[in-house]
């Protein structure tokens, strides 16, 4: 089952990213800006779970395009 965290760096358009860290990324934050959400059958449980600390989440374009919205 994969893992994910959430960047607790806000990006530009006020999103805070969801991050796939058992494939990897290359967009991954640093240790200090990563905030563990834990296992997860997909994205989208993970991205539910970062919205209840940062309303405004989204999947990576990138890791978890099927959670990434425009």
């Amino acid at each position: 089952m994969p893992t994910y965290i959430v960047n607790k760096q806000v990006q530009t358009n006020g999103d805070h990213e969801v991050h796939n860290t058992t494939t990897g990324c290359i967009y991954m934050p640093s240790i200090a800006n990563q905030l563990d959400l834990g296992y997860h059958d997909n994205c989208h449980g993970a991205v539910t779970k970062a919205k209840l600390t940062y309303s405004q989440s989204n999947g990576c374009f990138y890791c978890c395009p099927a959670c990434h919205t425009a």
